[in-house]
């Protein structure tokens, strides 16, 4: 699974590198856990593509309660197309999560150890993403929600966890976003990413405390 990832890549490069027409202003993340509030790249309505801020957990359109996110933080891509939580999102609602890094827990004797991992050298990329937009039956308020897609790990991956997210490197971002794509088209851009582009290393057990959002999460143990 993907179950914390961090995020201090400066607005610029943001757009940049997700091809977006205006700068995001976001401030470092450290430590982001799910049900806060995260940066998502998607298609926009008018063409090219947009930044948003969702709820991370997804709430399908279908829910009675927008508690069910709290259980459907990650997506396996090996069931997008089948499971109903998120295959109409799948079809009509992809994005892209971009992120500097993640971290995953080894376990070791009776605990477990965080770990950091990311691409070679450092570097911003995006991970593959599901978006939702739900209304609250009660309320009529609106919440937009996602999930990350998460695939089987590299070797270098495997070695902490058996999972990892899908890392989408920039020339696949338009493939993952294109409105019109079916699962057959989809379907071979949910491979792990290439473990000698990666590095990983333990990181401090702040990061596993969702309250401490800081620079010592990400430094190595």
């Amino acid at each position: 699974m993907c179950g914390r990832y961090f995020l201090t890549t400066p607005g610029a490069v943001l757009a940049e590198a997700f091809g977006l027409d205006a700068m995001p202003e976001l401030a470092p993340r450290w430590n982001v856990a799910p049900s806060q509030r995260v940066p998502i790249v998607r298609a926009a309505g008018g063409g090219g593509r947009e930044l948003a801020l969702v709820r991370w957990g997804l709430v399908p359109f279908w829910a009675k309660e927008a508690a069910i996110g709290n259980r459907l933080i990650n997506a396996r891509a090996e069931s997008l197309a089948e499971k109903p939580a998120f295959r109409d999102s799948y079809r009509k609602r992809r994005c892209l999560v971009p992120a500097d890094g993640f971290f995953e827990w080894q376990k070791v004797g009776a605990g477990k150890q965080p770990w950091l991992l990311r691409l070679r050298g450092g570097g911003v990329f995006g991970m593959a993403g599901l978006w939702s937009s739900w209304r609250d039956p009660a309320s009529g308020e609106p919440l937009e929600s996602c999930a990350i897609v998460t695939t089987a790990p590299n070797e270098l991956a495997a070695t902490v966890h058996d999972r990892m997210p899908v890392l989408l490197p920039r020339a696949l971002h338009a493939a993952w976003l294109a409105p019109a794509a079916s699962p057959s088209e989809l379907a071979p851009l949910l491979a792990p990413f290439p473990a000698d582009g990666m590095e990983a290393f333990p990181v401090s057990k702040l990061v596993n405390n969702p309250a401490r959002d800081e620079p010592a999460c990400i430094e190595p143990a």
